[in-house]
């Protein structure tokens, strides 16, 4: 038996070692990319590990679950809720629809205080935002969870970014408006250029010097803007394809250099010091972008099929893989890959020749 055992599982490697080199072999470079099987871990009815004083943890959510996870695989926090949840790598808080007060939590689980502000919170990296009641006002709190400054207004809120240095909302009526972290009014603009101008997607460079939009029907449109004193100046623009009225994706890369932006089935990438665009053909809708070094993973879905595609600065395909899921995400940390499927969450190592 142990034996019998013992076979399997060295067939379960190797078939797995194969599955990935087929994986990423796809496209031959002058740099050669591995990418190792580590392991792989189920969340679903996992054996807490109380995490080491200073260890990194890595933050999950998969369907109604959430939690934390060290990078040799070992789960510290996991929790499930039964409405809604938002968690980053510092805190996590589970809310429902008529919370008046919402108690938020650390990494490992400890309790970090409560959001004093009704309405819909959420955890962007280590701050803290509440949307309220009616989708047109938002609430930033500081680290004890009370009301910090307020933005209030009558149009819905319909794009929202935050960086290390500014915060941008996109508005249903095409409006732009972008926030220092103390609650300073930066700049105001329109991207204009289409029948319904609504802002779709929009993202922050971590200065603020610039910010990236999708916006509009009939036609859909992506601009780069970037602040020049009192002014605003659209440094690029494009027409897009795509005609869903669906959130969009917008981002931009670790260094600023870069940014993307999601079209029907496409991706943009636009390079934000001389304009120069790139589109990559993906199926369906993006909805994640992480990096490692210079290698960009990007996470898209169309119906119950997510596909991850592998890409080299500045936009060169390396390969893709797809997997049949009801939630999934991608996670990179130094030079590793965590991908989370339903219950699982698998490391892959990433090394260069």
């Amino acid at each position: 038996m142990k034996a019998t055992k013992k076979i399997s599982f060295n067939i379960a490697i190797a078939a797995s070692f194969c599955i990935v080199y087929t994986i990423f072999a796809i496209k031959p470079l002058g740099t050669e990319y591995q990418f190792t099987p580590e392991w792989k871990i189920d969340v679903t009815n996992p054996s807490l590990s109380k995490p080491l004083e200073g260890e990194p943890l890595l933050p999950f959510k998969l369907g109604q679950t959430l939690g934390y996870f060290t990078p040799e695989g070992k789960v510290t926090t996991f929790v499930t809720f039964p409405q809604k949840a938002s968690i980053s790598r510092n805190y996590y808080t589970c809310y429902g629809n008529n919370n008046r007060e919402t108690e938020y939590f650390n990494a490992d689980g400890t309790s970090a205080g409560k959001i004093k502000v009704t309405g819909f919170p959420m955890i962007d990296d280590s701050h803290i935002f509440t949307f309220l009641p009616g989708g047109s006002s938002i609430v930033s709190c500081g680290h004890d969870g009370k009301r910090h400054w307020e933005y209030g207004g009558a149009v819905p809120i319909t794009a929202f970014d935050s960086s290390e240095n500014a915060i941008v909302l996109g508005f249903a009526d095409g409006n732009i408006c972008e926030f220092s972290h103390d609650g300073t009014l930066l700049q105001r603009f329109a991207p204009g250029g289409s029948d319904n101008p609504v802002i779709l997607g929009a993202a922050v460079s971590k200065n603020g010097a610039y910010i990236a939009t999708v916006s509009g029907q009939n036609r859909q449109r992506f601009v780069l803007a970037k602040k020049e004193g009192a002014q605003t100046k659209i440094t690029a623009h494009e027409f897009l394809n795509s005609k869903e009225p669906f959130q969009k994706l917008v981002k931009f890369s670790a260094d600023d250099s870069t940014v993307y932006y999601a079209t029907e089935n496409e991706l943009g990438i636009a390079d934000v010091e001389t304009g120069k665009k790139s589109h990559l053909k993906i199926n369906g809708n993006a909805l994640s972008i992480q990096e490692s070094g210079k290698t960009v993973f990007l996470l898209s879905k169309k119906g119950s099929v997510y596909t991850v595609y592998i890409i080299e600065k500045f936009a060169t395909l390396i390969g893709s893989f797809s997997f049949q899921a009801d939630s999934a995400f991608i996670l990179t940390d130094g030079k590793k890959l965590y991908i989370g499927k339903d219950s699982t969450i698998s490391c892959v190592s990433i090394s260069k020749k």
